[in-house]
């Protein structure tokens, strides 16, 4: 099933579809230049990480966003599966429920690099129909048929839009990677994931932890620049061959915490509530360095006790655990909930008045989205997430229309903290500075409403298990 692509043609396809007037092109963006360093209005950053979901379907009919109803769909190798459309069907989206897998409806589906290069389809965006359930259409995958063609019923994700609504919304955010968590999740720390000058990592390594807990033999995927690509020829998931935002912010002295879910390094207990997307546990020198102890903190509610103790620091990722990640197949409707209750907690800290949170997630899923990803090299872009911004000082009612890709947000931090620069994606990336307005005086928090409060995450709730998972609908979360 694997794919070879000349990636000239396909460049010149995306520069085509730019140049046509459509409803759904793709803005041009606006030119990289130097960082420029922000005012000093903001002294926290916070990344709040969700998981796999396109803008399409968490936002479809959002006033001012770039949506579509409809997509299309080609017929799919009718010789040795169930006919899912004809050639060039126009494909009514269907309302889904947040919650599904597990004791939910519908499943995982497909969202590896060769889903993308099907789906994407040199621009045509008709492949979603062609793609399998399950995450990387392993021995028991099965047609997805036309579920990717989807959307979140909008009131299973209310506070979502409450927060676009009320702060900043981003249309043209682009997930960095053509691929699913584990390079996402390397892309928001690094702004890249490329060994060397003829090959980069893509989808996700051959066992659990991803990272330098792995056991021995595991290999990750690689993609080389000419298109191909190979899920058993990378290297051992515990990395040293690109810096991430570790090096910069330690040579800056910039405070930073990644909140991630605990697991048990002696049993390597792991239950896929949230560890697998540690990104630092694949980076060498976080791995086995003073930064494991000091800055990768377990487990994520932690965020809530470092705003009240005064402890937050200058830059946090905060990752999920599964049930609260949006990931389909889950089980779990909390994301909301979850995002809700740390957007709440730093709005009656003491930190709002010059905080920044960037609510985004890994990538999309396998879910349609209208929007052709420009295709900027061998591994990039992928398709659009969304991306939400919350800060006193970001625009009100906003919907940006600049392109992005999540080296955007690290050339944001640069900017904040007078950094140096990564040197990877930050570089060619428009940073996100353009949704601020730095004239507006910040003014009071006013809590969002969501179904889950806060104690709800702070109590231990049980998780459904690999096992449960795989026999509910095949699939593995990724």
């Amino acid at each position: 099933m694997h794919m070879n692509r000349v990636r000239a043609t396909i460049l010149v396809v995306a520069v085509a579809l730019a140049g046509c007037s459509s409803s759904i092109g793709t803005p041009a963006p606006l030119p990289s230049g130097s960082t420029q360093p922000a005012p000093p209005s903001i002294q926290h950053v916070i990344i709040l990480f969700q998981e796999n979901r396109s803008f399409n379907t968490i936002f479809m009919n959002f006033p001012g966003a770039l949506t579509s109803t409809t997509g299309l769909c080609k017929e799919f190798d009718p010789k040795n599966y169930p006919v899912v459309c004809k050639n060039g069907e126009t494909v009514t989206l269907k309302g889904i429920p947040l919650k599904t897998g597990h004791k939910g409806q519908g499943t995982d589906i497909e969202h590896g690099h060769r889903a993308y290069e099907v789906e994407y389809d040199g621009g045509a965006l008709d492949g979603f129909g062609s793609i399998f359930s399950g995450t990387n259409a392993g021995s028991q995958a099965r047609p997805a048929g036309k579920y990717p063609y989807a959307y979140v019923i909008r009131r299973d994700v209310q506070p979502y839009w409450d927060m676009a609504g009320r702060y900043t919304l981003a249309d043209h955010m682009f997930s960095t990677a053509s691929t699913d968590s584990f390079v996402a999740h390397q892309q928001i720390i690094a702004g890249t994931t490329r060994l060397n000058a003829q090959e980069s990592l893509t989808d996700t390594p051959t066992n659990r932890p991803w990272g330098c807990d792995a056991p021995p033999g595991t290999r990750t995927g690689i993609i080389f620049t000419d298109g191909t690509f190979n899920d058993f020829k990378g290297p051992y998931p515990c990395l040293t061959q690109y810096k991430t935002m570790a090096d910069v912010l330690d040579a800056g002295n910039v405070s930073w915490k990644y909140y991630v879910q605990s697991f048990d390094l002696d049993t390597k207990d792991f239950d896929f509530s949230g560890q697998v997307w540690d990104a630092f546990d694949a980076i060498k020198t976080v791995r086995n360095g003073p930064d494991w102890k000091k800055n990768v903190t377990m487990p994520n509610t932690q965020i809530f006790k470092d705003l009240q103790n005064g402890a937050l620091p200058q830059v946090s990722w905060v990752i999920p655990q599964l049930y609260d990640s949006d990931h389909p197949a889950s089980g779990g409707n909390t994301g909301p909930s979850w995002v809700t209750s740390v957007v709440n907690a730093v709005g009656k800290s003491q930190y709002w008045k010059n905080t920044a949170i960037i609510v985004l997630w890994d990538d999309w899923g396998g879910f349609y989205d209208p929007v052709p990803p420009p295709q900027l090299d061998y591994t990039s872009l992928g398709f659009r997430v969304p991306m939400i911004v919350i800060s006193p000082f970001a625009k009100k009612h906003f919907v940006s229309k600049t392109q992005y890709e999540f080296g955007s947000v690290l050339k944001f931090i640069e900017e904040t903290f007078g950094t140096g620069s990564l040197g990877s994606t930050d570089v060619r990336a428009n940073s996100i500075q353009d949704v601020f307005d730095f004239s507006q005086k910040p003014g009071t928090f006013r809590p969002f409403a969501a179904p889950y409060p806060q104690s709800y995450f702070l109590q231990h709730r049980a998780m459904p298990t690999p096992e449960q998972i795989i026999k509910h609908d095949g699939g593995i979360p990724g």
